[in-house]
Formats: C-alpha cells, structure tokens, sequence
C-alpha cells in the first residue's frame, strides 16, 4: 500500500468505475474495514477537496462516535430506504448499497450523478479513519497519485 508521502495518508488503491456502473473496492481495505461482512455498506459524500464518496458499514459507524447520524435516520439504519437513495443529514448526504463478498458495489446513474462521478474515472481509495474511507475522485492527493513513482494498483 502505498503512501503518497511521509506522514501522508495511506493509499489502498484505484478502482475503476464500469461503464455498467459496478466498482471493486481494493481488497486490503476490504480486510482492514471487514467492508462486505454485512452485505450492506453506506456511502456517503466526501469532503469538498477530494469528492466522491466515503464508505463504512453498520458494525463500524453506529458504535462510533458518528453513530447517532443512523440513530437520526431510522431509514437508513434500517435500510428500508431504497437502495442508492441519499438523504441529506447535517450537511452530508448517506445512503446504503449492497456489496458483494468479492467487494463489488453498483452505482447506479442517478447515484454517479448525485456524486459526480462517471463511468471511466479511477477512485482513489484512501483510509480515512477507523470508521470509513474514501474513494477519492479529485484533488491534491489524486494528483500526487498520477505523478507518484511506485504502482498503485487498479481494481
């Protein structure tokens, strides 16, 4: 796994997003994050500099410090939300998604849209902190990506 710089954040990797709109999440964050253990994960938007989206899971976000964000949106901590469908809380917008055990999500067109992303763009997935990471879309820390020496690995 590489790291951008000393001291910097940690990288898992690249994912592509398909023209079908499935994306793998990199396998090492996968295991750290034990992301498919639930069959569900959220996603939620990332921070203004860097887009796309964070993603976690039940098990690591209701325990935490954030978890009153599901306390605060029973359609989401039960999932009777529709899949994909974001809702707006305190200035970020959640939804959840299905994830395959191989780490496989879907985003559909109206999701890719809400996000701002397409088919075609290479996420940068990045760990965040113990709760979440990010799959980066834009920003400094993509740009030190394209330029860094070492490989950083597609999925």
């Amino acid at each position: 796994m590489p790291q951008m710089n000393k001291g910097g954040k940690f990288i898992f990797g690249k994912s592509l997003i398909r023209t079908d709109g499935t994306l793998r999440i990199p396998p090492q964050a996968m295991g750290e994050y034990h992301i498919a253990d639930e069959g569900k994960v959220y996603l939620f938007t990332g921070s203004k500099i860097t887009g796309g989206f964070c993603v976690t899971r039940k098990g690591l976000l209701h325990p935490s410090k954030l978890g009153h964000i599901l306390d605060d949106t029973p359609p989401l901590l039960d999932y009777s939300a529709g899949s994909g469908e974001f809702i707006k809380y305190k200035g970020r917008s959640y939804c959840w998604v299905e994830i395959s055990q191989e780490g496989q999500i879907l985003l559909t067109k109206k999701m890719m849209d809400f996000l701002k992303v397409r088919p075609g763009m290479e996420l940068l997935s990045i760990r965040s902190s113990d709760i979440a990471f990010t799959m980066g879309a834009k920003g400094p820390l993509l740009e030190k990506a394209e330029n860094y020496d070492g490989e950083i690995p597609l999925f």
